[in-house]
């Protein structure tokens, strides 16, 4: 059994935890920040490329996640609940971007792999290399996209949720995150295409 269905397992049944969080345990809600902090960072990495800023969010999630988890009133939305809550700090921060206040998108991934996937010492140099590459030529694909198919794109298919949740997540229609879905991924696959990747050859976890 692979270390992310254990992960998945212990998301899963995390209701106790969540309810203890809720009566305001201090144990408890360390303990969802250890669970879901990976995950979470993860994704504001994806959305900004950037290391300071993904920490930025992470924090301002869990800060807002001890003040407000006293409010929810389903432990089963979690998860959607929390992804909103990056989702959110991650539009506030990309609405604040546009203003002016640009963000330095750092190449400094020395950091980022203690999150990120770490590299596997069966592979060679240059094949090593080669996922390298194509996985920052993913990331700037990934970049371009409008926020809203990006958010969908990074849930789905990085974060696996289902579509139930990111319509929830978003509080719009499933299909709407199907028709953002398609379209980001269509952009994704033209934007690999002319620098000439096929699916075959892309590295997607990069």
């Amino acid at each position: 059994m692979c270390a992310e269905t254990l992960l998945d397992i212990a998301m899963i049944h995390s209701d106790s935890t969540i309810e203890k969080a809720r009566n305001g345990e201090e144990k408890a809600i360390n303990s969802l920040v250890g669970l879901w902090y990976k995950r979470i960072y993860n994704y504001s990495y994806r959305y900004f490329l950037d290391h300071d800023t993904a920490m930025d969010m992470t924090q301002k999630t869990f800060i807002s996640m001890y003040r407000n988890i006293a409010g929810l009133k389903d432990t089963a939305r979690f998860k959607p609940w929390l992804y909103r809550i990056v989702a959110n700090h991650c539009h506030d921060e990309d609405r604040r971007a546009k203003r002016g206040l640009t963000i330095s998108f750092s190449r400094n991934t020395g950091e980022v792999e203690q999150f990120e996937k770490t590299a596997d010492p069966g592979i060679g140099p240059d094949r090593r290399l080669q996922n390298d590459e194509m996985g920052e030529i993913v990331k700037e694909a990934l970049k371009a996209l409008s926020p809203e198919q990006r958010e969908v794109v990074i849930m789905k298919e990085y974060e696996g949720l289902k579509f139930r949740e990111i319509a929830e997540t978003l509080e719009v229609s499933e299909n709407t995150v199907k028709s953002r879905l398609y379209y980001g991924l269509n952009s994704l696959k033209k934007a690999l295409k002319a620098r000439s990747i096929t699916k075959e050859t892309t590295y997607y976890e990069g």
